[in-house]
């Protein structure tokens, strides 16, 4: 009896506090206009989370460059000149070892080598093999971190593309940038700390979800804004023909007065959620319009991105965008673009993608030097796995595919505490197999959380009876690769 007596007193003081904080001001304070941290956590984590961020983080902000369907690495940064010269021939068991394959390849009889079609040369002063595909990030391998020697567990798009999301390869997880929004919040009130940017190339495409930015289990404040390349980057943020700003105003106090209502009735952390997005919604109806204008960029920033960079939805617009988001404050814009799912035609297709996208990568991280965020802001490159260094059907020396490998592949980072100009990790001649320095999608959440300033193992969620993570109860961080 006295154990629900408490809980009832700490129950109606918290109501009578919240209901004074909010008096006269309407869903200003439970908007996080006067009190930021009021409602930014929940489930009971206040004492996990004090803390934040651990330590002095080296990147504030985080750019994701997903490629969507997995480039293929031996057309890009994992040069293998023995592959050229063994064209067809057959991969050896004991480098295979009775892998895992694809529905796709697990029917063929013979599993024939082949080599990249595409030259590559070495650049920069750690002397990185850089496929002729790349031109103008060959440009910028001084800056960046060439990894290639990634490796996952999924071998299928859907799995893999989500286990890179969110540190799992089953659905309903947070994304990593819901979690940074929980565990960090955002730099600017006026947009939020997780944005979205869609693009789709001109090869063969998979489709991404709005599981992939959810926010799973956290509050619903969490989940990831998606901007489209409509008149409306983000839709129904708009006030409707005819209602004047000052009106909206008074509706968003009256809807949050009747909030604020259900609050005390149901105590439902998903209510203040609720008002927090309205609150966020009629502040981006400002903010949104000014961060998607590039009518102020010079012309020496078009030039740099490209001339795609002026069509709405194109990868090379959505770079931009990215940077400007970025640059006002976004904690963790998240690019997807798609086309990469080369299972044949692999030297065309490939060579289409990588001009969608090569300019405008390299273009972001020049922008950002120059305007002094580099060093403030992690930028990736990459997809969810790698491709097989054997040819799925027949074979043609300029028309080829290749299935999907998990066993090993490459991305790039840069800037946020990455090291500039280095190669780490390494396969063996055939590209099948690491045979130095492994990097699990585990250890690259534990690395990127770490350059934030967070600790994997400490920032947590406790859901359904236990505390959940990014790395769940994985992961390292890759020490060899930071500043």
């Amino acid at each position: 009896m006295e154990k629900e007596q408490l809980e009832h007193s700490l129950g109606h003081n918290r109501r009578k506090f919240l209901s004074k904080v909010s008096l006269g001001i309407g869903s200003l304070a439970l908007g996080s206009l006067l009190i930021p941290d009021l409602f930014k956590r929940g489930g009971g984590e206040d004492a996990i989370m004090a803390a934040l961020p651990h330590f002095a983080p080296k990147a504030k902000r985080v750019i994701y460059l997903f490629q969507n369907g997995a480039p293929s690495q031996f057309e890009s940064f994992d040069y293998k000149p023995m592959l050229n010269q063994h064209i067809g021939k057959e991969l050896p068991e004991s480098i295979r070892m009775g892998q895992r394959l694809t529905g796709m390849t697990a029917g063929q009889s013979s599993f024939p080598l082949v080599g990249s079609y595409f030259g590559f040369q070495q650049y920069g002063e750690a002397r990185a093999w850089i496929s002729d595909l790349f031109p103008h990030t060959a440009r910028i391998v001084d800056d960046i971190c060439i990894v290639k020697s990634m490796y996952t567990e999924a071998i299928n798009h859907d799995p893999a593309l989500t286990f890179f999301q969110s540190g799992a390869q089953v659905g309903n997880r947070p994304s990593m940038g819901a979690w940074l929004s929980y565990g960090l919040g955002s730099e600017n009130n006026n947009l939020p700390a997780f944005c979205v940017l869609l693009s789709r190339g001109r090869g063969n495409g998979q489709g991404v979800y709005s599981k992939l930015w959810t926010n799973g289990f956290l509050d619903s404040v969490h989940q990831g804004v998606q901007f489209s390349a409509s008149e409306d980057p983000v839709l129904y943020l708009k006030d409707p023909k005819g209602m004047r700003r000052e009106d909206r105003r008074r509706m968003l106090d009256k809807i949050s007065e009747l909030n604020h209502l259900n609050y005390q009735a149901f105590g439902d952390p998903e209510i203040t959620a609720k008002i927090q997005q309205y609150e966020m919604a009629f502040r981006m109806q400002t903010a949104v319009p000014e961060v998607t204008d590039i009518s102020k960029e010079p012309d020496s920033i078009i030039k740099m991105y490209g001339p795609d960079c002026l069509i709405p939805g194109t990868y090379a617009a959505n770079c931009l965008l990215a940077r400007k988001l970025s640059e006002s404050g976004v904690r963790f814009v998240q690019l997807y673009h798609q086309g990469w799912d080369q299972h044949d035609n692999l030297p065309t297709e490939m060579a289409k993608q990588a001009k969608d996208v090569d300019q405008a990568s390299a273009a972001l991280i020049q922008d950002l030097k120059q305007r002094g965020l580099l060093d403030e802001t992690l930028v990736i490159w990459g997809g969810e796995f790698g491709r097989t260094n054997y040819c799925q059907g027949k074979i043609q020396v300029d028309n080829y595919g290749r299935d999907h490998h998990p066993r090993s592949f490459s991305i790039w980072m840069a800037g946020g505490g990455v090291k500039p100009g280095i190669v780490y990790g390494e396969t063996d001649e055939f590209g099948y197999n690491i045979v130095e320095n492994p990097v699990h999608v585990h250890d690259f959440h534990a690395t990127i959380l770490h350059l934030m300033g967070i600790d994997h193992e400490r920032l947590t969620y406790k859901h359904l009876g236990r505390r959940f993570r990014l790395t769940d109860v994985h992961g390292h961080v890759v020490k060899d690769i930071l500043v």
